[in-house]
């Protein structure tokens, strides 16, 4: 019994050779952590282990699989030359979702998600548009035309903006994926992805329901080791197909 409760809380049932050391980082970066069982949704059995505490355990092979076929996916987008927009607003996503999407290039949210972002994104742009113009005529000498209460009035405008749209400045269309890290707090943005046909990959914990999304990496979202896990595991499929890219266009050529 005591043998079986530990192979549990390590959330690995598979004892293959191959996958030993992805299962090691796998659990030293925590992964396996779910919630409490009062918090479990019932539509993640597929990758809740059995547990006899409190606690419930993400199966990891399952976690492999998930991940693997994520990272497929990205890879097609990125060979394709499309947009990933990355979504992650708690404390223990921000950082890594900022690090990965400017390195890549691709827009994000870290702070708050704006109703709208994907079903109105044509407002979005004016409004951006707009911020843009406010800096460009910061930067001019038009700006020594305005009194110092005008200036002041739109500097504070610009600064409400720039924190408003951090991440989406350089959005200049709908994005082909949607990258989340925990659907559940980002409800709003699972459901205009849906509405638009945009395809949404999420790590996500035992308390969402993995059948919102079209890419499911079960994983605990929560911890900021884990999540970093996640996102570097996404960031070597990115490099792998952005390497791969100039063979492909001399192929087409």
């Amino acid at each position: 019994m005591t043998q079986q409760k530990n192979q549990l809380s390590e959330g690995v049932v598979s004892d293959s050779e191959k996958d030993k050391d992805i299962f090691s980082e796998m659990k030293k970066a925590g992964l396996h952590y779910g919630h409490k069982k009062t918090f479990n949704n019932p539509k993640a059995a597929n990758f809740t282990l059995k547990s006899f505490s409190e606690l419930n355990f993400i199966d990891l092979n399952e976690t492999k699989k998930r991940l693997e076929a994520a990272i497929d996916f990205v890879k097609e987008i990125i060979r394709k030359k499309e947009v990933i927009l990355f979504v992650g607003t708690n404390p223990a996503a921000r950082e890594g979702i900022r690090l990965i999407s400017e390195k890549y290039g691709f827009p994000f949210v870290s702070n708050r998600w704006l109703g709208g972002t994907l079903t109105n994104i044509k407002t979005l742009m004016l409004r951006i548009k707009y911020l843009k113009d406010l800096k460009d005529k910061k930067e001019s000498p038009e700006w020594e035309k305005y009194t110092k209460q005008e200036r002041r009035k739109m500097e504070c405008e610009i600064e409400k903006l720039e924190q408003k749209f951090a991440g989406l400045t350089e959005i200049t269309k709908l994005p082909e994926a949607l990258f989340v890290v925990d659907p559940k707090i980002h409800d709003t943005a699972i459901r205009e992805a849906r509405i638009i046909g945009i395809p949404v990959i999420a790590i996500l914990d035992t308390d969402d329901d993995p059948n919102s999304v079209a890419y499911p990496i079960p994983a605990n979202d929560s911890a900021k080791s884990s999540i970093d896990y996640i996102l570097n595991k996404i960031g070597e499929a990115i490099e792998t197909a952005k390497k791969e890219m100039p063979l492909a266009d001399e192929e087409e050529e």
